[in-house]
């Protein structure tokens, strides 16, 4: 199997956890009430979006001429780069309603259990993807990469709101937690963005 293939294999995979992932968040986020696991779900495609995006990045190698695989990387990298925009809007507009309207993270086993697969998942599967970027020299896998290991943030803030809440009534953990993360989110966003728009203005 070519590094592209295993590129490529990555994001099925990617795809496939997300739509079930998000599923199983958003289902006992509605039965439990809680707007932190919703929240989860919704992000989960967003994720979706991305890696699909990168499917059909990856496909289109060894079909293409290079002016053309070039210019679906920078598009690919540009759409990379918004969804870490959608992220940071989803995070500071949650936890700032949450902090305002002191919402609590209601306790759902599912959604620790959840959270913490996804945390065990999800930083493995950023690094393979993130190997097999330098290998394959893909700065569109390598954001996308960067995009699955902020979801693995949010799985750690998705935890410790559910569990420090359940173990020990601090609703305010969640938010907190999450609004760190805005940083790191909006800097590879706007890099990503940068680095694609570059490349659509000169094959303008």
């Amino acid at each position: 199997m070519t590094a592209h293939q295993k590129g490529l294999m990555a994001e099925y995979f990617t795809v496939g956890w997300n739509v079930l992932e998000g599923l199983i968040a958003i289902t006992a986020g509605v039965i439990a009430g809680s707007i932190a696991l919703v929240g989860f779900g919704l992000d989960s495609y967003v994720e979706v979006a991305s890696g699909s995006v990168l499917i059909w990045r990856l496909r289109k190698h060894g079909f293409a001429e290079e002016e053309e695989e070039e210019a679906a990387e920078k598009k690919a990298i540009l759409f990379v780069g918004i969804t870490f925009f959608l992220l940071a809007v989803y995070v500071i507009f949650e936890s700032g309603k949450k902090l305002y309207f002191q919402e609590h993270a209601e306790e759902s086993l599912i959604g620790i259990v959840l959270a913490v697969v996804s945390l065990i998942v999800m930083p493995l599967l950023a690094l393979y993807k993130k190997k097999i970027a330098v290998q394959i020299n893909s700065r569109a896998l390598r954001a996308d990469a960067l995009e699955t290991l902020a979801c693995s943030y949010l799985s750690f803030t998705l935890l410790l709101g559910l569990g420090a809440n359940a173990f020990f009534g601090w609703w305010w953990a969640d938010p907190i937690a999450a609004l760190a993360m805005v940083y790191f989110l909006i800097s590879e966003g706007m890099e990503a963005i940068q680095e694609g728009r570059e490349g659509v203005i000169q094959k303008a």
